[in-house]
């Protein structure tokens, strides 16, 4: 599962920040996501995709803060859900 990433400025930019919303309409989670390094503004990308579970939506984030070695603290994610009681297992 690999998010397609546009405005990729540079090849092997650095990225320290990864900004997330996680949107849940009609049934489906899109998964939009911006990554920038604070200390060179112009090094930034973004993109979005769609995933069939709040799991692998979240699964997605996970994944490129660990490809580009971004931190907990400095991951931001937003959820929007339809009803927050059925984006889940139980």
């Amino acid at each position: 599962m690999l998010m397609t990433m546009a405005n990729r400025s540079t090849v092997n930019a650095h990225f320290t920040r990864l900004y997330a919303k996680i949107r849940q309409e009609d049934g489906v989670f899109t998964v939009s996501v911006r990554l920038q390094n604070h200390l060179k503004p112009d090094e930034a990308a973004w993109g979005e995709e769609v995933a069939n579970s709040i799991e692998i939506a979240s699964s997605m984030i996970g994944m490129l803060a660990a490809e580009f070695s971004i931190t907990e603290e400095f991951i931001s994610i937003d959820i929007r859900m339809d009803d927050f009681r059925h984006g889940t297992l139980h």
